[in-house]
């Protein structure tokens, strides 16, 4: 019987490409402890939507400590009953979307904090991200209908993409797969989900790879 060969796995991708989902529907089909990120208990994410420059710092620092501690209590306990971790999320994201958001002076403090909380999580083995046209994260974003995103531009949505992109070039320490789900249906398409699956299954060496699931 086949057998993942990693003990922790993050997805990743832009806003609205179905990280939380993909991440919920590979956790029933493995036996795997499945980490959600906790976003809409962050108090200061909806007053970030309203007024980014006054509540940006805030908002990165509470998100960076409570991912912190959230991977720490996760990945510390020996699962005895789960043969890996998959979590919707990595440490790295606070880093990404504090960049875009926070100005130079900000962003110095905050990733002195990243660098020291950081240190104590344990890298994932691959990350998968899950890449996404901007128009059609747009159109996802929309359809979830929450109301504190619906104002997010394109051009935000662009730069997050292209920090991800940027960090993930210079990757060298852990493998990264860049999967192209332009025209994926994981969710109604059975075969595309897996396809998605048998990724897992292969052993990646550290640095950046790009698939694409041709049907």
């Amino acid at each position: 019987m086949k057998k993942v060969p990693y003990k922790y796995i993050c997805i990743e991708g832009n806003i609205g490409a179905g990280k939380t989902t993909l991440a919920q529907m590979l956790s029933a089909e493995f036996n795997c402890n499945l980490i959600l990120e906790q976003f809409t208990e962050n108090p200061f994410l909806e007053y970030f939507y309203k007024d980014p420059e006054r509540y940006a710092f805030t908002v990165e620092l509470s998100f960076l400590t409570e991912r912190q501690k959230q991977l720490q209590d996760s990945l510390s306990n020996k699962d005895l009953f789960h043969e890996f971790n998959i979590a919707d999320y990595s440490m790295i994201k606070s880093l990404l979307f504090a960049r875009q958001n926070l100005k130079d002076d900000e962003f110095k403090l905050f990733q002195n904090i990243f660098n020291l909380l950081s240190s104590r999580i344990q890298r994932p083995d691959l990350i998968l991200y899950m890449h996404r046209p901007i128009d059609r994260v747009k159109r996802h974003i929309i359809e979830r209908g929450r109301p504190f995103e619906l104002n997010i531009k394109d051009a935000y949505l662009e730069q997050i993409q292209n920090a991800y992109f940027d960090f993930f070039k210079t990757q060298t320490v852990l493998p990264v797969v860049v999967l192209d789900g332009e025209n994926m249906d994981f969710i109604q398409n059975r075969k595309h989900f897996e396809e998605i699956m048998n990724i897992l299954y292969q052993e990646f060496k550290p640095g950046l790879h790009h698939l694409r699931i041709i049907f």
